[in-house]
C-alpha cells in the first residue's frame, strides 16, 4: 500500500516513509470506524482513496487539517459498498 500511495502522490524516495505509513493507518482506521468493510479497506481498489485521504491529511500547518469533500463522498459510497452486496446476498439466499 505504502508504495502504491507514493506513486500515486508523486513522492519518491524513502526518507517520509515513516510519516506517509502512519497517514495510511490513520485514513485506513477512519475509514473502518466509519463502516467501510475492512477486506474493502485493504483492497488494491482503495489505494486511491486512502491517497486522497493521505494527501488531504499532509499539512504541516496546525489546526487546518480535514478531509476534501471527495475523499468524503467516496468513504459514504465505500461504507455502503459492503452493505448492499451483503444484501444482495442474502436477497439471493432466500
Amino acid at each position: 500500500m505504502l508504495e502504491n500511495v507514493k506513486a500515486m502522490l508523486g513522492i519518491t524516495g524513502t526518507y517520509q516513509d515513516e510519516a506517509i505509513q502512519g497517514y495510511i493507518d490513520e485514513v485506513k482506521q477512519f475509514l473502518l470506524d466509519g463502516g467501510v468493510n475492512k477486506e474493502i479497506v485493504d483492497a488494491d481498489t482503495s489505494v486511491g482513496i486512502i491517497a486522497r485521504g493521505v494527501a488531504d491529511l499532509w499539512n504541516y500547518g496546525s489546526g487546518g487539517t480535514s478531509f476534501s469533500p471527495y475523499f468524503l463522498q467516496r468513504a459514504v459510497q465505500l461504507s455502503y459498498k459492503g452493505k448492499s452486496e451483503k444484501q444482495t446476498e442474502e436477497e439471493d439466499n432466500e
